[in-house]
């Protein structure tokens, strides 16, 4: 991997040594063994080899500076974490020691008792206190700290710039031109999704929803009720379903995508554009679209207006069951460090966490600017409930958009049902 030269220096002055945290006794493990294997479980992502890369260089000084000591990395499906998850819970015998985990699953998996409370360490940890507040944020619940935040990711709009200047086509300004400009580039090159799209992509179809005054759920202080069925939340419901025609992106094959099919899909030039994130840049870069491609903020519903994004990205956490604590909370610090945080946005286009990191890196990519726009201009989260791990992990959301894609039900319907189980969720939560 070819650093920039003022990136380098950056890392280079980042550069410290972690020094060994402090402990308290929360663990429940009543070892703290100081040598063998640490397990780690990390996502894979689309176009995993540039993190390899990060990782490897991060576990290999771990290792030379902890002699008897090896750390054994795992790359797991993003979309199957809630059932890997669940399985190292109840069996601490097959759990990692430390692991990535989306920033929407922090308050479920502190009530499933799975991670460690690292309040005391992350309190001395001397690079916490650049630490951007949301993403600390992300970490805590009920005042404590259950991990340190890898990094923050918004979606944007990436779109093909050979096939806008070949077409003739402007970069939509408002939502209703997004649908319009698709379905042009679909009927000019029909082997081309307009607008690819998914129906088991949430953080892709939440815009549409949020753009139009529509929530998830109101309330606050881990009460919620399901707002899904609102008449604002339904109408951007079907501004994104209509997405699913033989006109743009047909429901045969889009209604199953995720997140990363729809990348894979624009990165491979089988589409006129794609809603990705930051954190998606690597593997755009590495696809057939290279150097003819670009990102726009994803447009509101009013021209020059910026559509809500979802405030997403990950952390890294210890589980509460290691019998290695002391150490691995230190690769916890380590993997989530400013030295590997600038590694990471170098390599994959990950967004820093810390605000001196994020800012000092971003001067070095112009393609970070759509999304820090993003940012700037207003983002939106889940429900800080543990309702939300079960809401998420049984799809609640995508089965809503899939039934109106296949006709099976209406999106009234669809949102109620949708709404019915979210409130079921709430009421389990407490």
């Amino acid at each position: 991997m070819k650093l920039s030269p003022r990136l380098a220096v950056l890392l280079a002055a980042l550069a410290v040594t972690a020094c060994a945290p402090q402990t308290s006794g929360n663990t429940s493990s009543d070892k703290d063994d100081k040598t063998g294997t640490l397990r780690v479980w990390l996502f894979q992502e689309v176009g995993n080899k540039p993190k390899e890369k990060v990782v490897d260089s991060v576990v290999a000084a771990f290792e030379k500076e902890h002699e008897g000591t090896k750390v054994d990395v795992e790359y797991i499906p993003v979309e199957t974490r809630a059932q890997r998850v669940k399985a190292a819970f109840n069996d601490p015998r097959s759990a990692p020691d430390v692991m990535e985990y989306g920033n929407t699953d922090t308050a479920g998996y502190v009530k499933d008792g799975g991670l460690l409370d690292v309040t005391e360490e992350f309190g001395s940890w001397s690079e916490a206190k650049d630490t951007d507040p949301t993403a600390r944020q992300s970490v805590t619940v009920d005042g404590k700290v259950y991990g340190a935040p890898f990094y923050v990711g918004v979606r944007a709009l990436y779109y093909r710039t050979d096939v806008f200047e070949d077409l003739g086509l402007e970069v939509p300004k408002t939502m209703a031109e997004l649908a319009t400009t698709a379905r042009e580039i679909r009927a000019a090159e029909p082997e081309l999704y307009g607008l690819v799209v998914g129906g088991a992509y949430t953080y892709g179809a939440m815009p549409f929803v949020w753009a139009g005054g529509g929530e998830i759920a109101t309330g606050k202080g881990g009460s919620y009720t399901s707002a899904i069925d609102s008449a604002a939340a339904r109408k951007g419901i079907k501004e994104y379903t209509s997405l699913f025609s033989d006109d743009n992106c047909p429901a045969a094959k889009c209604a199953g995508m995720g997140g990363n099919d729809t990348i894979t899909a624009f990165a491979a030039g089988k589409a006129g554009m794609a809603i990705g994130g930051d954190f998606s840049h690597a593997a755009v870069e590495a696809g057939k679209v290279k150097g003819k491609y670009a990102v726009v903020p994803l447009p509101g519903t009013k021209a020059g207006s910026i559509a809500p994004a979802f405030a997403g990205g990950n952390n890294i956490g210890v589980l509460k069951s290691t019998s290695h604590r002391t150490l691995a909370v230190e690769l916890m610090e380590r993997l989530a460090s400013k030295q590997t945080q600038a590694s990471m946005f170098e390599a994959m286009g990950f967004l820093p966490t810390f605000g001196d990191v994020r800012e000092k890196a971003a001067k070095e990519e112009p393609f970070v600017k759509p999304f820090v726009r993003t940012l700037a201009a207003g983002t939106k989260f889940v429900p800080a409930s543990p309702a939300w791990s079960e809401i998420d992990s049984s799809l609640v959301l995508p089965t809503m958009f899939q039934e109106v894609i296949s006709g099976k039900k209406d999106v009234a319907a669809a949102s109620a049902d949708a709404a019915k189980k979210m409130n079921d969720a709430f009421g389990s939560a407490g």
